[in-house]
């Protein structure tokens, strides 16, 4: 169940140094990821009290986090811990159609973000979040699809309109998989109405489905 009180006393237990270190493994306070076109830094704070660390576990206080760091995250709980470096371009070709440059996965980092086993247990949460919680809206036939909802606040104390976030990755019988952020920052909905179930799940969905026909 997703309840902030839990995330927020696990960050305080666990210490804003190894959040922090682990944040870090995932991409958060990486200023040269390029695809190869430079992605906007996703930050996770440093020297915070127990409050503030207990904030920055639920995702406030001075976290920043762009789409792509989001599909990162993903796609390494999808991929068993292993995180690949995003890129954009996946090879260059002649006027011929013949191969000039394969650029092929790339590891990022050391490659391991967490054991096997907590990426399955990861994967159990959220596949159960698609199945029978708050990610229904993302279930595609056919897919092994998991998800986690989200809403960010904005603006000065919360006076904006929040976003609805969508993270996730589907998979299907062959093995393939594909990762997908998704960030609606005006869904044009009333404001007791935006949930990322309703707004950006139905994107990923979209998109997933597009991935693994």
């Amino acid at each position: 169940y997703s309840c902030n009180t839990v995330f927020a006393k696990m960050a305080v237990d666990l210490g804003k140094d190894k959040v922090k270190a682990q944040a870090e493994k995932f991409g958060f306070n990486d200023e040269k990821v390029d695809t190869p076109v430079r992605a906007g830094t996703s930050r996770y704070p440093s020297d915070m009290d127990e409050a503030q660390t207990a904030l920055s576990g639920i995702g406030q206080f001075d976290d920043q986090a762009t789409p792509l760091q989001m599909a990162m995250i993903s796609s390494a709980i999808a991929n068993g811990g292993e995180l690949r470096t995003p890129q954009l371009v996946d090879k260059l070709t002649d006027g011929g159609g013949n191969t000039v440059q394969d650029f092929g996965p790339q590891t990022y980092g050391d490659g391991k973000t967490m054991s096997a086993g907590t990426a399955q247990q990861l994967r159990s949460a959220m596949q159960t979040v698609v199945d029978k919680g708050t990610g229904s809206g993302a279930k595609i036939g056919g897919l092994t699809v998991g998800g986690k909802t989200g809403t960010a606040q904005h603006g000065v104390d919360n006076s904006g309109t929040p976003y609805a976030w969508f993270v996730s990755y589907a998979k299907d019988g062959k093995g393939r998989q594909v990762a997908v952020a998704v960030m609606v920052e005006d869904g044009h909905a009333a404001r007791n109405e935006i949930s990322g179930n309703g707004l950006a799940a139905p994107i990923a969905r979209a998109m997933m489905k597009a991935a693994l026909p």
